[in-house]
């Protein structure tokens, strides 16, 4: 009897590190479409990518409220290259580090928002981002520590590797459930994997008070294209280009 316990414990950590693993593909397969890159031209002439996500299939994107802050020109681009039109912020949140964005489009990939109270220091999570503008890149890791501050205001501390421009990246629960949003890191040497998040909790709260009503979770394995052409995408550019030296110029 004791030989067939140790047998059955033996497989069982055999299996767990492959379902881990492939929890990570699923999730990684389902909602990589709806991540995006966050393009800004800001006022004083620079410029920054940061990371999105698409929460409902008419265009609502959330991303960090700093990403989009001084922005003289934002657009977006979907993983597939396809690039948008203008976004424009459309509500931040006052608290938190969370901005909403809008732009014109239809049928887009949208992710599903977890609920955040639920969360505990252990889970595994998986992070799909754009670190150094390396699009769509998925790392994994847990949540180290739910931290509540002074202000009464949650964070969520994660291990998975953050670094600049992955603000505004979605950190996926096991279910495949957006449960908050990367934002920053602790700089410096001998800080390792330091990372903060912000629950999804406040999101949710943030599109409601913008009057935006979040669709019924995604059942799709396989999302749909944005509704933008591949075809344009040279010619994007170039308007694009057009559009922001005459923002400067006037500026």
């Amino acid at each position: 009897m004791k030989k067939v316990c140790t047998l059955g414990l033996i497989l069982c950590w055999a299996v767990l590190p492959a379902a881990a693993q492939n929890n990570h593909v699923l999730i990684a397969e389902k909602n990589a479409p709806a991540v995006v890159a966050v393009n800004v031209a800001k006022k004083d002439g620079s410029t920054f990518t940061g990371t999105g996500f698409v929460v409902t299939p008419d265009g609502l994107i959330a991303t960090s409220r700093h990403v989009p802050e001084d922005a003289l020109y934002v657009n977006i681009t979907f993983n597939n290259g396809a690039v948008s039109g203008e976004a424009v912020t459309v509500a931040a949140a006052g608290n938190v580090d969370l901005a909403l964005l809008k732009i014109q489009a239809r049928n887009l990939p949208y992710v599903t928002l977890g609920d955040s109270s639920k969360v505990r220091p252990g889970e595994t999570i998986t992070v799909i981002g754009n670190p150094r503008r390396l699009q769509n890149t998925i790392s994994s890791g847990l949540i180290s520590q739910v931290r509540k501050k002074a202000d009464g205001v949650i964070w969520h501390q994660i291990s998975a590797p953050i670094s600049p421009s992955s603000s505004g990246s979605p950190v996926f629960n096991a279910q495949g459930e957006v449960i908050s949003v990367a934002f920053a890191s602790y700089e410096g040497e001998g800080n390792q994997n330091l990372n903060f998040s912000v629950p999804s909790n406040y999101l949710k709260d943030l599109i409601t008070a913008a009057g935006y009503t979040l669709p019924a979770p995604s059942t799709t394995t396989a999302a749909p294209s944005p509704t933008y052409s591949q075809n344009a995408f040279v010619a994007h550019l170039q308007k694009s280009w057009e559009i922001l030296k005459n923002l400067f110029r006037k500026s």
